[in-house]
């Protein structure tokens, strides 16, 4: 089992006593339950990055079961709220994937090398995601290597380079500007022969070259199947949750050219608007897996959808 060493709830402290925090403060004490209530519920809502579209929808079946129910004081819509956000984020959680991110009894690793792909654009965080990815795998006590595939931005191999030596996993890295599909190949060569549990590729994510970037991922899953039938394992996006509701339209660009499997939220406990997760399980339909909760290697969680939501409302 992978150790959680720093708590979901902290990561979400900013979140929590911000606009949540309001959320808590609106339905605490006692009062009608009224029109008003309504429409300030879906402001603050809408005002935490959970999106316009998931908040009308999460409000209006709020609504719904309170008229259905005759529930009418704020405790029982705070209850309602909470089960309608829980039940957002586990229809997607619950859904059925033929990947399985974390190595348990009920889902082991394969009997061979297991291949993470890591996309998402610059500057989300991806480099410490994949640290953070390595760590977790080296810490259940599996060998971990590091395929350093953005050859186009030098300074990405060289942080993957210090992140490897940091959380002791193996960086696999060729000169800036070398093909990435060499690159992978190389690597799953090598963790092949060496007999290695677990390969976490890195990827360019340069945008404002959409069509290039997106056939060169292509790219790098044909070698990959090429060489490891049935992988990649696990198609991980890092969507940076400081950014908001904009990594949306990131995300589509790269769930439309590659098939991904999981979401990575980084920086987590550096953005007041957690409330992004609703919009993604919503709008993308795609589980979120990990969560970033800080700089350091081991500030990752696994994503719970019911620590979540009331994480957000302690």
């Amino acid at each position: 089992m992978f150790r959680r060493s720093r708590p979901l709830e902290q990561g979400l402290t900013r979140t929590r006593q911000s606009f949540f925090g309001r959320i808590t403060g609106l339905l605490t004490g006692t009062g009608q339950v009224t029109d008003d209530l309504w429409t300030e519920l879906e402001g603050l809502l809408i005002q935490a990055d959970v999106g316009v579209s998931t908040t009308v929808g999460l409000v209006e079946k709020v609504r719904a079961r309170a008229a259905r129910e005759k529930i009418g004081d704020f405790a029982g819509v705070k209850q309602a709220l909470q089960e309608g956000m829980l039940e957002l984020l586990q229809g997607v959680a619950l859904s059925p994937s033929p990947v399985y991110p974390l190595p348990s009894a009920s889902h082991p690793l394969p009997a061979s090398l297991y291949v993470i792909l890591v996309v998402g654009v610059n500057g989300v965080g991806k480099t410490t995601s994949i640290a953070k990815l390595a760590n977790l795998y080296r810490q259940a006590g599996l060998d971990t290597v590091i395929a350093a595939a953005d050859t186009f931005r030098a300074a990405a191999i060289e942080q993957l380079q210090v992140w490897g030596e940091r959380v002791g996993a193996t960086v696999i890295a060729h000169q800036p500007g070398a093909d990435p599909g060499a690159v992978v190949f190389d690597a799953l060569q090598s963790c092949l022969a060496r007999k290695v549990r677990v390969l976490i590729i890195d990827t360019a994510g340069r945008l404002h070259t959409k069509y290039n970037l997106m056939e060169e991922l292509k790219k790098v899953k044909r070698v990959i199947a090429k060489q490891v039938p049935g992988a990649p394992h696990e198609v991980i996006l890092v969507i940076d949750a400081t950014t908001g509701q904009n990594a949306l339209a990131q995300a589509r660009q790269f769930t439309q050219a590659v098939e991904v499997s999981g979401i990575f939220l980084a920086k987590l406990d550096g953005t007041a608007k957690g409330g992004m997760a609703f919009a993604i399980a919503r709008e993308l339909g795609i589980p979120i897996r990990y969560v970033g909760t800080g700089e350091a290697a081991d500030d990752v969680a696994e994503f719970d959808p019911q620590e979540f939501v009331r994480a957000l409302f302690t």
